[in-house]
């Protein structure tokens, strides 16, 4: 039993040091590991020789001693372990432990005779006095290597563990800590201690306030300037991404910034102050500031690099194969017998367009046949360029028509449509998710090989995809862009499909027409009234394939509830039938509803049910899940929805972490504890989420709580994912609103820039590649013709911002192959 003192610093942690027996789990990952140890002394008493312990641990050796600083946690399965919060080294102090030490594994060339002579040279002090200063070894007479061997061990390798000592004393997790670690490597040391408004900066997931908390720690003072540009760059991401935006305005930022820095430290700050990092930013080039708007320098260029790669595209012209192209119209007819299709007259003319542009844009709206269209385009384009359909026929990645959609769903369901391969963007562009500043990282230098790329609901694609989409786009290459300008704009700032169509210099198709085979969808003519700003005479009148529930919010529980159990009796499929609501919150909200229908159509029996808790969700096998993020490494993504298929407890597997199995569509991926963050129950989802899917039954739940959420996209979007039936329910009032609330277009500045893209070299705007040009006194100088103008922290108070800040003779193809 140990029950030895050891006189820790926190009062509220508990210590114990021993010698490590066996590292029996570590994730390769990040720096999460469990370890056996030997227990020597501890403040606390434990009836054993040995404890695990688990933590955030640098490299470890087996059979050193390490000092573990956290407290004791009784864990469910496993029992009583040692949760460790910080650790160190446990450097051994007597002399024939050095000695062992010096000519163990870890200093190899340093043999037994060698660490006996150091040691009698430096005594019980040896490890400390080299440490502290390696020029101590030239005393030595040691070799080359030798001393390179002693300066690696004792100090190199304790960079990294003094790294995630530091990381873990400011709470960091293991994700965190290896990104961090991994970004700043040796240099994390001197971050943490005087530049940690570099972690919001640089890292995905550590936000200014953090950083601030870090800061303060560091007694940086709250007026200090990397302070107050932190603050005001994370009040400029912050105002994008919640607006969807591209840019911002001064006022708007200031307001955010000093809200920002007042809430995170209670200390009174100038507008001066602040609006004078403001200039610094812009004079860094961290931010763009262009007239009176604001933007991160990323959607800045980004906006740029879209218009200039289309006009790259457009530049060079189509030339189809001669006889070919004289027999367009046979062509199309032996298509459309053996494809069993009449088409429309302006089905014909999307289908012809799109084979003799570089680039064409193609919107409309349910029951209006795009789909269609991108197989007449696909067979046509084969039959003209004589190429063939079957994938057989290429090596990987040759074949010539590239099929692409934001979401798995929407390329699952390209796929099955057109009966080729279809891929997600991410995929196809082998992305990993985006970074703090809504970089994609990918391989920049990424050229797709194909003569035509079809892209299906653009609506869904923000500007940072599609810049990256466009760079790997050759510019013999065709691309195709289908979708409907109504649904809801991407998630992502931007409205990129939009902002396009609205470009008149773009070749584009319209379709307004409604077919034959879909006229009798009443689905597909409510989604028309939404559009058009009416809810129907009969929206409250049942028809064949749509009905409206009036409840209040309170009864909308039961309701589904119901309806639930009523498709089960018509042998309904889960996957078939999905609950769509516009907020997580409150008896109606997404989160209630999952909690209830999971108990309803996925109950728990008794012990003999496997179940896992994790981010207040509870996951058992049969349940339905939704992937929240972009994850290309296992082939799933944002918005993909699948089937719990297994459950692996960690009392059961070597792994000693707790598994979930989930099956996409025959896509089997295991998810370990580190993953539960990336999945919810989804028998509700949100509207958003549901974007680019198709389901046999949507259930609408609308209520006047969601007022603030609720406008004619949400709903127009929510409607078109009913594919055969759509049960509305809740209040008609809430409803009205929706149809009734126009959404206010988006703040962006790609139309601009793709008018003046288009326009003759000589009225395009002149810019040069420094970044800017700042005196001592904190100005921003640039030249536009024969104007001068200068930012200045008044010209941000009075809101008489009227430049290019930092932009200076740069022309917008200078930004074609930027990084």
């Amino acid at each position: 039993m140990v029950n030895s003192q050891i006189q820790t610093e926190d009062s509220q942690q508990q210590v114990l040091s021993g010698k490590i027996q066996a590292i029996f789990f570590e994730n390769s990952d990040n720096f999460y590991k469990v370890l056996q140890v030997k227990l020597l002394e501890a403040d606390f008493t434990w009836p054993e020789e040995e404890i695990v312990v688990t933590g955030n641990f640098a490299n470890l050796n087996e059979g050193e001693k390490y000092r573990f600083f956290g407290h004791l946690f009784d864990h469910p399965r496993y029992g009583k372990q040692f949760q460790a919060d910080n650790y160190q080294t446990e450097l051994p102090t007597q002399a024939d432990e050095i000695i062992n030490y010096l000519a163990g594994e870890n200093f190899p060339g340093i043999g037994q005779k060698t660490a006996e002579r150091i040691v009698k040279v430096f005594g019980t002090a040896t490890l400390t006095k080299l440490q502290k200063d390696p020029a101590n070894l030239s005393q030595l007479g040691l070799s080359k290597k030798q001393r390179r061997t002693l300066i690696d061990n004792l100090t190199n390798t304790g960079d990294q563990q003094q790294a995630v000592i530091e990381l873990n004393r400011f709470g960091f997790g293991s994700q965190l800590t290896a990104k961090i670690y991994e970004h700043f490597q040796k240099a994390t040391l001197e971050v943490l201690h005087h530049q940690p408004y570099r972690l919001a900066f640089e890292i995905n997931g550590i936000g200014f306030k953090r950083a601030d908390r870090i800061a303060e720690q560091q007694q940086i003072a709250a007026d200090d300037p990397q302070r107050l540009q932190a603050a005001l760059y994370q009040s400029v991401y912050d105002l994008c991404h919640n607006t969807g935006n591209t840019y911002t305005s001064a006022p708007a930022v200031m307001q955010q910034a000093m809200d920002l820095l007042l809430k995170s430290r209670r200390v009174a700050l100038s507008e001066k102050q602040v609006a004078d990092q403001l200039v610094t930013l812009a004079a860094d080039g961290k931010i763009v500031v262009e007239k009176r708007q604001i933007y991160l320098r990323h959607y800045y260029e980004a906006e740029w690099k879209i218009a200039e790669q289309i006009k790259t595209l457009l530049q060079r012209s189509i030339k189809l194969p001669e006889k070919k192209a004289q027999a367009i119209d046979e062509l199309l007819a032996e298509i459309a017998l053996q494809l069993k299709i009449t088409y429309g007259a302006d089905q014909l003319k999307a289908i012809k367009t799109a084979l003799k542009n570089r680039l064409l844009l193609i919107t409309g709206g349910p029951g209006t046949g795009k789909t269609t269209i991108i197989n007449g385009i696909v067979a046509l384009f084969a039959a003209v360029h004589e190429l063939s359909l079957d994938p057989n026929d290429y090596q990987a990645d040759e074949f010539p028509i590239i099929l692409a959609a934001p979401t798995g769903r929407a390329a699952k369901k390209m796929s099955e449509t057109t009966g080729l391969p279809a891929v997600t963007i991410h995929r196809l562009l082998g992305l990993n998710g985006s970074d703090d500043q809504g970089n994609y990282q990918a391989n920049e230098d990424l050229t797709l090989t194909g003569q035509l790329l079809i892209v299906d609901e653009m609506s869904m694609v923000d500007t940072s995809l599609f810049e990256r989409l466009l760079a790997a786009v050759p510019s013999g290459m065709q691309l195709i862009l289908v979708g409907d300008q109504d649904q809801l704009p991407s998630v992502g700032p931007g409205q990129v499909f939009a902002d396009l169509l609205a470009c008149d210099k773009l070749p584009q198709i319209r379709l307004e027409k409604i077919y034959r085979q879909k006229q009798t969808s009443t689905i597909i003519s409510l989604a028309h009234a939404i559009k058009q700003g009416n809810l129907p005479a009969d929206f409250t009148r049942n028809q064949l394939d749509r009905s409206f529930i009036a409840c209040s919010e309170s009864q909308v529980e039961s309701a589904i509830s119901q309806i639930f159990l009523h498709a089960q009796k018509k042998n309904f499929d889960l996957n078939d039938v999905q609950v769509l609501a516009p907020m997580y919150r409150g008896q109606a909200g997404i989160d209630h509803l999952n909690e209830v229908l999971q108990n309803l159509v996925n109950p728990k029996e008794g012990t003999k049910t496997k179940e896992l808790e994790a981010n207040q969700q509870h996951f058992r096998i049969g349940d339905k899940v939704l992937h929240l993020v972009n994850s290309p490494e296992d082939n799933v993504f944002n918005g993909d929805i699948g089937r719990i298929t297994g459950i692996n407890l960690a009392k059961d597997i070597p792994e000693k972490q707790d598994q979930l199995i989930i099956d996409f569509d025959g896509n089997e991926v295991t998810y370990s504890k580190k993953d539960f963050a990336k999945i919810k129950l989804a028998y509700c989802v949100s509207i958003h989420k549901a974007q680019g899917s198709e389901f046999k039954l949507v259930i609408l739940p609308l209520v006047n709580t969601f007022h603030r959420m609720l406008n004619r996209n949400l709903l127009y979007t929510a409607v078109t994912r009913a594919k055969k039936l759509l049960i509305l329910l809740g209040q008609k009032a809430a409803f009205q609103t929706a149809v009734d609330h126009v959404s206010v277009n988006r703040k962006t500045s790609l139309l601009e820039r793709l008018n003046q893209a288009l326009k003759t070299k000589k009225t395009q705007l002149k810019m040069d590649s420094k970044q800017s040009s700042a005196n001592n006194h904190g100005q921003t100088t640039i030249n536009e013709g024969t104007t001068k103008y200068i930012l200045t922290s008044q010209l941000i108070a009075s809101e008489e911002i009227d430049p290019l800040i930092g932009m200076d003779g740069l022309k917008p193809s200078n930004f074609k192959h930027a990084n």
